[in-house]
């Protein structure tokens, strides 16, 4: 089995024996990569919302690229004017969940992202939320033309992903660990109460923490993907998970804080696009 083949078993693994199971709080053990606090609700709804300033509000069939089991309410906005929404997914138990979800809404087609099963020009528009990045590093580029190569003419396609190491985040990772430093600094050594769960099951400990990533940056797809097709890069959220849970409080004015975040990345949505951690790319099909 070549690495590129391996690589993809591991996500496919992952996600059907880890990341699409519910715990007991009703949410998918992925949704630990999220914050979920009540805090950071109004936050986290108005990015999701961001994705639909850049789809045709109606058409025939929108795919989701690396649909999952679809696990945010936001998500369903997207296709709610399109006839079909494809969900196309390597994993079996995401598509199973999404049809739970959407029902006769949805087509379900197990693939590969970076081979789309489809005809040119069939979609008349596309989401593909934090998937590409699971993908081996040398089919990045064709993920995003298979993308645009099944792309209806005149219409637009809006990739999420992560950035490696921009440097909105490296800057604020300094303080993280400032922060941290300081509690560990102040904070009694006895009678600690841990918040992390211990790594015990056997699923845990074949994939550890996650599953497989590996993130590009502005610069790489300016060169590598923006020489093959028109794209702009706007931003979907400039924040980590890592930022809300150190920073952002009920006791400390957290929602205005994350108000005052969300005012800047309405103000300067292509700066933080490319300098902020999650950036949101549309292609255009001309």
């Amino acid at each position: 089995m070549d690495t590129d083949t391996q690589v993809k078993q591991q996500v496919r693994e992952f996600y059907d024996q880890v990341g699409w199971k519910t715990e007991s709080d009703g949410f998918y053990q992925n949704a630990s990569y999220e914050d979920l606090r009540p805090v950071s609700h109004e936050y986290i709804h108005k990015c999701h919302l961001r994705v639909l300033r850049h789809l045709k509000p109606a058409g025939r069939f929108m795919l989701d690229a690396g649909s999952g089991p679809i696990q945010y309410p936001e998500y369903l906005e997207y296709s709610r004017g399109y006839q079909r929404r494809v969900c196309a997914d390597i994993s079996f138990l995401a598509l199973q969940e999404a049809r739970k979800r959407i029902g006769d809404h949805g087509l379900f087609v197990v693939c590969d992202v970076a081979n789309l099963p489809f005809e040119v020009n069939t979609f008349d528009g596309e989401v593909s939320l934090h998937t590409i990045h699971h993908l081996p590093p040398q089919e990045h580029i064709h993920a995003y033309q298979e993308l645009h190569r099944t792309l209806a003419a005149g219409s637009w396609a809006v990739i999420v992903n992560a950035w490696e190491k921009p440097p909105l985040i490296v800057f604020l990772d300094i303080w993280i660990d400032v922060l941290a430093n300081l509690r560990k600094l102040f904070q009694p050594r006895s009678g600690q109460i841990s918040t992390i769960k211990p790594s015990s099951s056997a699923v845990e400990k074949r994939f550890g923490r996650g599953t497989y990533v590996h993130k590009q940056n502005a610069a790489w797809l300016d060169r590598e993907v923006g020489s093959l097709m028109p794209l702009q890069i706007f931003c979907w959220r400039s924040v980590n998970v890592r930022f809300l849970r150190a920073f952002i409080h009920p006791r400390l004015a957290g929602k205005a804080l994350l108000r005052l975040v969300y005012w800047f990345e309405e103000r300067f949505p292509r700066f933080l696009g490319k300098y902020g951690q999650y950036p949101l790319i549309v292609l255009a099909k001309e």
